[in-house]
């Protein structure tokens, strides 16, 4: 019977001990989402806050990312984009919709029919 319990009590150890190293291993996040679905939304529902405002809270944003090492989420380049077509900034608008397309190829048919739609407006 005593080298039962220490079987099962050898067992438990290692549970535990998986347990812990598990937890202890937290993945880093892929991109830095902090602040900008929160803009997102808040562009979605017109809270009051200007494009100029937003676009300033994106730069910021956009810094604290470049300063932690981090990589932008999917679609910031292109919300950017949009809030400098807004402010009537054609050419950051059209660089930061390259951007978006270079650094996530699978935006690139979309932010083509952009690009060719600003084209179309300028003409």
């Amino acid at each position: 019977m005593m080298g039962l319990a220490r079987v099962r009590l050898g067992f438990v150890a290692a549970l535990l001990g998986l347990a812990i190293s598990g937890c202890a291993n937290k993945p880093a996040p892929l991109y830095q989402w902090e602040g900008y679905q929160r803009q997102v939304y808040e562009y979605m529902v017109g809270d009051g806050t200007t494009p100029a405002e937003q676009l300033t809270t994106l730069q910021t944003l956009a810094e604290k990312a470049r300063a932690g090492d981090a990589a932008l989420p999917p679609g910031f380049r292109a919300h950017v984009g949009l809030l400098h077509l807004k402010l009537g900034q054609n050419e950051d608008a059209r660089r930061a919709f390259e951007a978006e397309k270079a650094s996530f190829p699978e935006s690139s048919q979309y932010m083509e029919f952009l690009l060719k739609r600003m084209k179309g407006e300028q003409s």
